[in-house]
Parts: structure tokens; sequence; C-alpha cells
């Protein structure tokens, strides 16, 4: 029993996946993130830096917290504002799905919805946005959560050993896909504390600037393109992304990450959003070149009620050119 909402944060179930083309030897465990209480991965952040900020003074009684989110942080955020009476401000780009904008409402929270093509920088980007309503506003906090260290050290204390806990030593990999870097930094950094060779597989989606720049070290704007994930890759290098835990980095796109989603329902009984669907998307490409026995490890940070209107929509996914779930669940 929980006397608080946010007790119920952390201590998601640890599962196997078996019904997937995994090879013989290999092993694939998925962390059930959608079952924290606001829905997502996200809650455990947001509580860290919410109860850090409580105790340092900077988030005071009467407050208003803004913070730019692709949904996730923003239900979080809406969630422990309700419950401890606090203001929400969320900015976000307007791809995010419907059903998550209508939750943040739903909490009470306030939404500045800005354009997904506006450039970093540019006065409607939304984390520009953000932090010029904040700049605005008395007695306004703002998580930061892009460079903000803390986002990272949440999943070093909670996350990281959590499934340490669960398989230790076996552990040979571990696969996330990142926008502020705070799961796979935090993870990373804590798995590898514990055993030096592990693993640490980022997934970047076709549009962000990740991949090319572990991999040759450069920002390239011109890498920069819509795509249709939500909550992964970026188009600025956020501060929190320690790519220095980071062994390998894996380009993934829509249409491997929705068939994934489809798969993971039909097969596995779980249905999850598109970041879960590249996750495991990106495992099983690793798992193909380990040498068994080997461990992978992934999280699937929200649920695909997210997403009935898009993922999990026929006469969307035509409307974007990508395949029906009839076709990819056959």
């Amino acid at each position: 029993m929980h006397k608080r909402l946010e007790d119920a944060i952390g201590g998601t179930p640890l599962v196997q996946l078996t019904k997937l083309d995994v090879p013989d030897g290999i092993r694939l465990f998925a962390k059930l993130e959608f079952l924290n209480p606001g829905g997502s991965i996200k809650d455990r952040m947001v509580r860290f830096i919410v109860e850090d900020a409580e105790r340092t003074g900077q988030l005071r009684p009467g407050a208003t917290i803004v913070e730019n989110t692709s949904g996730n942080t923003g239900a979080a955020i809406a969630m422990l504002a309700a419950a401890r009476g606090y203001r929400a401000i969320l900015t976000m780009p307007d791809k995010v799905s419907k059903e998550k904008q209508d939750a943040l409402v739903a909490l009470g929270a306030e939404i500045v919805v800005c354009p997904t093509a506006a450039a970093p920088g540019s006065p409607e980007h939304y984390v520009e946005r953000a932090r010029r309503l904040r700049a605005g506003l008395p007695n306004a906090f703002m998580l930061n959560q892009y460079d903000n260290p803390m986002n990272a050290e949440a999943h070093f204390r909670t996350t990281g050993p959590e499934i340490w806990s669960a398989l230790g030593d076996s552990i040979t990999a571990f696969v996330a896909a990142g926008s502020t870097g705070g799961t796979i930094s935090g993870v990373g950094r804590f798995l590898r504390s514990r055993k030096p060779d592990t693993e640490i597989v980022l997934l970047d989606p076709v549009g962000s600037i990740y991949f090319k720049y572990f991999h040759h070290g450069v920002v390239d704007h011109e890498e920069i393109a819509s795509y249709h994930v939500e909550g992964v890759g970026e188009d600025h290098l956020a501060k929190c992304m320690d790519f220095s835990v980071v062994t390998d980095v894996l380009r993934f796109d829509d249409r491997v990450a929705f068939a994934m989603c489809h798969e993971l329902a039909a097969k596995e009984g779980l249905l999850c959003g598109g970041s879960s669907g590249a996750n495991v998307w990106g495992a099983l490409q690793l798992a193909q070149r380990l040498t068994p026995p080997a461990t992978i490890v992934t999280v699937l940070p929200d649920s695909g009620v997210k997403y009935v209107s898009k993922i999990y929509n026929d006469a969307w996914l035509s409307a974007h050119g990508l395949a029906e779930r009839s076709r990819w669940a056959a």
C-alpha cells in the first residue's frame, strides 16, 4: 500500500519476450514502464527533479511548473502538479497525439502547441517557447529536462538498479531510443559501473542528429527532418545525453518502429507506443550480431493507448504513407 501517488512510481515489471524472432541462446527482456501511475517512464525523472527542487527551495508553494514536452514528461508533471497544488504550463510540438494533449488538459495543465517544423532557437520552437514563458512568470520553475543532469541521475538511482537486481551480470546489452538522453545515460552509466563491458546501444530516428553526431562527431542540420515517432531523437544536442556511456547508435525509421508495435500487440499482447516498437526492433537487430548466450534489456516507455488515433489507426497510417496494420499483423 502506498500513502502517496508518487510512491507508486518505479518497481515496474521486467518480462521476457518469447514470441518474437530472437536467435537461440539470446534472451530479450522488456521493462514495462507504461505501468507507472502517469503512464510512462518519465514519471521517474519528474518525481526526482520535483522532490529535489522542493527540498532546495527552487519549487515553492503556489509555483508554476513550465516545461517543454513530447507528452509523457508533461503527463508526469500534470499528475504531480495536481497532487501537490502547482500550476502546470506545458509546451509541445503539434505532432503530439490528441490523446496525450487531452490527458494533460484533463489533469488541469495548460498546453501550448507549437509547430513541429519550427527551427531550434526560434521563438515558436517548443523548447524556446517554454523558456520564454518561464522567464515571464513569477514563482515559476522549469525542470529543463534536456540539459538537467538530474534527469539521468534519476535513472542511475532507480531504473538501472532495478534492472541489475533482476538480471545481474547476465546482462549483455541495454538498448533504448533517446531524446533528452536521461534513460540511456542513467541506466547505461549504472550498468557499466557494475559490468564495464555492457553494450549500451542508442536508437535514433531518421531525421534526428544523434546518429551522425555519434559516428562522425558533427551536428549536421541537413539531417533534421520530420518523423512521426514521438519522444525520441532530437534537433539539437541535449546536455543530458552522455555519449561516453554509449557504445553504438543504430538508426531506425517510422515504418520499422510502428511495424514492431503491431507485432508486439499481435504476438506478445503488449500495446505500446512508437518508441517501444523502436526499442524492441533495435534489440532484435543487436541480437543478430551477439554471440550466445546473451541477455538484452530494453524499456517500453509508454502505452499504445496514447496513440490509438495514430499508430493503431489504418486511416492515419495510410494518410502518412505507412503500411496498414492488417499487413503488419499478418
